[in-house]
C-alpha cells in the first residue's frame, strides 16, 4: 500500500486440487504483497492436490491437510472425507490460532470446504474467487457467509444466485502477459520457426496434458499437417516419452510449458481444454482458440464454460466425443483459409480479456482490511 502504513494482515487462501483452484489465489496473493508488502498471505490445501508440489516451490508458508473430495459415484468412501475432514478442523485451528486471519479467501475445490466451514463456524469475513461459468458446490454451499465474489464470468452470477451486489464481474485472476509484449517475430526465432508467415498452433490440454487429445494430434501430425502450419505442442509429464519421436522441424513437443508466456507470445491460434485460467491467459494474449472441454470436470463445467464463450463469440467449441483427426483439421483448415474469421474470433477474445483481475480482486481485500470494515 504505497505511501500507507500497511494492513500487516493476514490472508487465508484456502483451495486447491488442482491448478484452475490454485493458481488464482497465488495471482492475487502476489498481487496483495505487490501493492501491500505488509500483507502475509498463508495458503490451505489438500495433500492429494497440485499444490503438494507447486506451494512449496513458492515464496508463501503453507498448510496441507488430509482432505479427500466427495466420492459422488461411490458414497461408500466418503468415510474418507469425513474422517479426513475432522482431523484437518484440528489443524485447521491451530494454524488459525497462530496466524490470526482477517480474512479467507477461497479458491474453489474440495481443498477450500473446511477452511470456509471454519471461517464461517467462527466469524471470519470470507471472499471467493469463482472461476467458472458454472461454479462449483463449495461456492454455491457458502453463499450465505461470502462477502463478495469475484466471477471470472458474469454469467456465474445466476447460478450463485443471492444478493447481486456481492458479484464482483473482475474475470480470472492471471500472471497478466509482460509490458511490453514480447516481440512475436523474436519469440517465433526462439521456437526456430520462420519469424514471418504461416501459422503457430499452440496446443495444451491442461496441466497434465490430454491424452484424448494427443491421440488426436499424433494421428493429424503422421497424416501431414496444412502447409505453413507449425504446433507448439505440450503433450503432459505422462505422455512426452510416447509423442516425443514426432518432433519435426515444424512440431515441437514438450512435456511443460515454462514459462509458458514464451509459447503464448509466438502462438496465432490455440487448441485447449476450456477451464477458467487458460481461457483468461489466451484472452489476455488476444489468441483465438478451439476449446475442446474436459468431459470428466465437475459438474460438466468445461463444456459450460465452451459454450458460454463460442455464444460470446469469443472461442470455437469443440467437444471431445466430436474430435477426431478429419474434424480437427477440417476446423484448422477453415480457419487458416479465412482471416476475418480468425480476427473476429480475436476480437471476441480482447473483448473478454481482463488481464487486471487479480489487482482488481486485491484492491476489494485491501478495502475490507481496512480499519473498521472487518
Amino acid at each position: 500500500m504505497s505511501g500507507g502504513m500497511g494492513t500487516g494482515a493476514t490472508v487465508l487462501f484456502a483451495g486447491g486440487g488442482t491448478g484452475g483452484h490454485l493458481y488464482p489465489g497465488l495471482a492475487i496473493a502476489r498481487t496483495l504483497v505487490r501493492l501491500d508488502p505488509t500483507v502475509q498471505p498463508v495458503f490451505v490445501g489438500a495433500l492429494r492436490g497440485i499444490e503438494k508440489t507447486v506451494l512449496p516451490a513458492t515464496e508463501f508458508p503453507h498448510l496441507l491437510l488430509d482432505l479427500h473430495p466427495l466420492y459422488r459415484t461411490k458414497p461408500w468412501e466418503n468415510w474418507r472425507t469425513i474422517w479426513g475432514a475432522v482431523g484437518a478442523w484440528r489443524r485447521l485451528g491451530a494454524l488459525v490460532r497462530e496466524r490470526q486471519p482477517k480474512v479467507v479467501v477461497g479458491t474453489g475445490g474440495y481443498a477450500a470446504g473446511v477452511a470456509l466451514a471454519y471461517a464461517a463456524v467462527h466469524h471470519i469475513p470470507i471472499v471467493q474467487q469463482a472461476g467458472d461459468s458454472y461454479p462449483g458446490l463449495t461456492a454455491r454451499a457458502f453463499r450465505r457467509w461470502t462477502r463478495e465474489y469475484y466471477l471470472a464470468f458474469p454469467e456465474a452470477g445466476r447460478v450463485i444466485g443471492g444478493d447481486p451486489a456481492r458479484h464482483i464481474d473482475t474475470g480470472a485472476p492471471i500472471e497478466p502477459p509482460p509490458r511490453p509484449r514480447p516481440d512475436r517475430a523474436a519469440a517465433r526465432r526462439a521456437w526456430g520457426f520462420p519469424e514471418r508467415g504461416g501459422h503457430v498452433l499452440l496446443i495444451y490440454g491442461g496441466s497434465q496434458g490430454s491424452r484424448a487429445m494427443n491421440l488426436v494430434v499424433a494421428d493429424w501430425v503422421r497424416r501431414g499437417l496444412p502447409p505453413e502450419l507449425y504446433l507448439i505442442w505440450m503433450t503432459g509429464k505422462a505422455s512426452y516419452a510416447e509423442f516425443q519421436s514426432l518432433e519435426a522441424e515444424r512440431v515441437k513437443v514438450r512435456e511443460y510449458l515454462s514459462p509458458i508466456a514464451d509459447a503464448y507470445a509466438a502462438a496465432d491460434l490455440a487448441l485447449v481444454r476450456a477451464g477458467a485460467m487458460t481461457t483468461a491467459e489466451l484472452f489476455a494474449w488476444e489468441i483465438p482458440a478451439v476449446l475442446v472441454p474436459l468431459p470428466t470436470a465437475a459438474a460438466d463445467h468445461q463444456s459450460v464454460n465452451a459454450r458460454t464463450l463460442e455464444a460470446a463469440g469469443a472461442a470455437i467449441h469443440l467437444p471431445q466425443a466430436e474430435l477426431t483427426t478429419e474434424r480437427l483439421d477440417a476446423t484448422l483448415r477453415s480457419l487458416l483459409a479465412d482471416p476475418a474469421a480468425t480476427a473476429r474470433l480475436a476480437a471476441g477474445a480482447r473483448a473478454r480479456a481482463r488481464p487486471d483481475a487479480a489487482e482488481t480482486i486485491a484492491r476489494r481485500i485491501l478495502a475490507l482490511l481496512a480499519p473498521g470494515r472487518g
